[in-house]
């Protein structure tokens, strides 16, 4: 395996020599046509070919570019130019497809945004984006708030009378912005992207050559129009002459509505938020069926494919700021029924140039954990009107011989496979910190996934108006399966994992809850409670009043409702730090000193009770009358503890 600083992306669909790819078809496209020109060009060649549909609209290419030419003709009469960002903010349909294109052929920038955010998200995103115009219609203008900025109605504006021909192709260059799109920054404060097309170019061609798109080619459009998969659904198969099929909002969440109309609607390549493709891959599917390629990203991918599926499944990986995808790969089920490595996100895809680095920008050793880091084509511009950021995020290139290259520092954590492709290991900041532990969620995750009867985890600290965190794990359990116990879990996660990295409590959930771009909605998790948490069926109650006392210290130390008087305290959560914290409110309630060995050799409430009576009973021979008094009553109050 080679040992340069970084790997440059090849052609994916060439190497994977499953019979489901078709042959390749390689495209090199002229370095001046924007994608625009390459959709004006399918549309002379195939006019009458459906280009977009949803339940009520079929728009064909020779449509699809007349309308986008009359619009884009609209804008540039309104005086929009170069680099400037058009707000698009309609529901995902057709007509929002078409809107970006022609603010594209206006040579402006189109900047999607969806129209359920919040008010206050939308305000924020028109004013700093400082877009003139939004294009919306008559069902979305009312969520709308007042700003400094055209409304035009694209439901209500006459554009019939306009001329179709289109801005000529000098209008769009490669530099020029394509897309602006707004994502969550780690502040809380949106931050606009900006991609050029050349960056958007790199992107369609990669994504065309290495999948194979062709005008036969049936694509899904499924996630939010303002998350950047939607960039990805729509211009590769536009580009190249192919059908883009938006699904209904019903089937939208539901992974066997979705199989039954991916499967109805003759789909041969969709992509869907990692979350839903976890479920569709365990669906039955038909022996004979259209769809080739199951596309995912967005998220961590936990799961393996089942053998015998009728598709192939590609995890892909990159951010909004490196134009969608960096990193790209099949994955199959492995060989070994219980292989511990997750599936990787793949190799990087071409034009783009990965490297995995400690602080200082060093490449990190073959193996070993750094933050993943993205050169080459697909790297944007910056963030929208914040120069700080952007020399913070974007970095020149120190390992290429350009003065003007540079590198995105993702957050992410990654290493290198012997195999040459990428493991995904979590964010920079989504580490947990539990009792002085760093727990990364995912390692957790990955072992509670292997169980049969899990179809979903998530993993989080949770306060809930406690002094310390607890870990609490989220389970979405598979009903066909029997199971799981918490015994089986704690078991199955203590065989793998060390004992700090057990969650205190495991929360049954219908579903993992998601926000609007297809990724784990973190603050939807519900707190736990009695009707949700998973019991625990060798649950003991405590006999005595001091193992009462006992169970109690124990359960508000590991955050957890109940702990049962045989409970190992170091199976369920427990550390060398809790043991030392143990002894203090041990100290604290019943006036011993209790040794750090006795914890781990009494790791039960009930012998722990035993040992506290041991030594009680030798401190009470030294005490006065009064004294042992005060001892047994506080001993024997529950209430008394702190």
């Amino acid at each position: 395996m080679s040992n340069s600083l970084a790997v440059t992306g090849s052609s994916i669909a060439s190497s994977t020599g499953s019979s489901a790819l078709p042959i390749q078809i390689k495209r090199v496209f002229p370095s001046d046509r924007c994608v625009p020109q390459l959709i004006s060009h399918q549309a002379r060649e195939n006019p009458s070919h459906i280009a977009l549909g949803d339940a009520s609209i079929r728009l064909t290419y020779g449509e699809l570019d007349d309308r986008a030419n009359q619009l884009a003709h609209c804008l540039k009469e309104l005086g929009v130019g170069t680099n400037t960002a058009v707000a698009v903010c309609v529901r995902r349909s057709p007509l929002a497809a078409l809107a970006s294109l022609a603010v594209m052929k206006a040579g402006a920038a189109y900047l999607p945004i969806d129209p359920n955010y919040p008010r206050e998200r939308l305000s924020f995103i028109l004013s700093d984006s400082r877009s003139p115009i939004v294009l919306s219609d008559s069902t979305v203008a009312g969520k709308l708030p007042e700003g400094n900025w055209r409304l035009l109605l694209l439901d209500r504006e006459d554009l019939a009378g306009r001329t179709p021909g289109g801005p000529e192709a000098p209008e769009v260059y490669p530099d020029h912005l394509a897309y602006v799109i707004y994502t969550s920054g780690s502040t809380g404060t949106p931050k606009g992207v900006e991609i050029t097309h050349a960056n958007l170019l790199n992107l369609v061609c990669w994504y065309q050559n290495a999948f194979a798109v062709t005008p036969d080619d049936r694509a899904t459009q499924l996630t939010s129009f303002g998350f950047d998969a939607a960039v990805a659904e729509l211009w590769p198969h536009l580009a190249a002459g192919a059908s883009v099929l938006f699904t209904p909002e019903q089937v939208r969440s539901s992974p066997e509505l979705l199989r039954d109309w991916l499967i109805d609607q003759e789909i041969n390549i969709a992509f869907v938020p990692t979350a839903l493709a976890e479920r569709l891959i365990t669906l039955d599917w038909p022996i004979i069926t259209r769809l080739r390629l199951l596309l995912t990203g967005a998220d961590t991918l936990h799961h393996y494919p089942r053998p015998g599926l009728p598709f192939a499944l590609f995890n892909n990986y990159g951010p909004t700021e490196a134009t969608v995808m960096a990193t790209s790969g099949r994955v199959v089920a492995p060989e070994a029924a219980d292989a511990e490595q997750p599936p990787p996100i793949g190799r990087p895809i071409n034009g783009a140039e990965i490297y995995i680095v400690d602080e200082f920008l060093n490449p990190v050793p073959r193996g070993e954990i750094g933050e993943l880091c993205i050169g080459g084509a697909g790297v944007g511009r910056g963030y929208v009107n914040s120069p700080e950021l952007t020399a913070k995020k974007f970095v020149p290139d120190p390992f290429i011989n350009n003065p003007g290259a540079r590198l995105y520092c993702t957050g992410d954590r990654a290493r290198w496979l012997p195999d040459g492709q990428i493991e995904y290991i979590g964010r920079v900041d989504s580490l947990i910190k539990i009792q002085g532990y760093r727990i990364e969620p995912n390692e957790v995750i990955g072992v509670l996934d292997r169980h049969p009867a899990i179809l979903a985890s998530a993993v989080v600290a949770r306060h809930d108006g406690r002094e310390n965190p607890r870990l609490v794990a989220y389970l979405v359990l598979n009903g066909a399966q029997a199971g799981p116990t918490v015994t089986e879990l704690r078991e199955l996660l203590r065989s793998r994992l060390p004992a700090y990295m057990m969650p205190a409590v495991f929360v049954v959930i219908p579903d993992l809850p998601m926000n609007s771009n297809g990724k784990l909605d973190r603050e939807a998790l519900p707190a736990p409670v009695a009707a949700n948490i998973l019991p625990d069926e060798n649950y003991l109650a405590p006999r005595t009043v001091l193992e009462e006392k006992v169970s109690a210290l124990v359960a508000s130390l590991l955050g957890v409702a109940q702990v049962g008087v045989n409970d190992n305290l170091f199976l369920i959560g427990g550390h060398s730090l809790f043991g030392t914290q143990l002894i203090a409110r041990i100290r604290d309630n019943f006036g011993v000193e209790l040794a750090l060995r006795s914890v781990f050799e009494s790791p039960t409430p009930a012998l722990l009770a035993q040992e506290i009576e041991r030594l009680m009973a030798i401190k009470i021979g030294a005490m006065s009358e009064d004294e042992i008094q005060r001892a047994l009553k506080q001993a024997t109050s529950v209430g008394g503890q702190k």
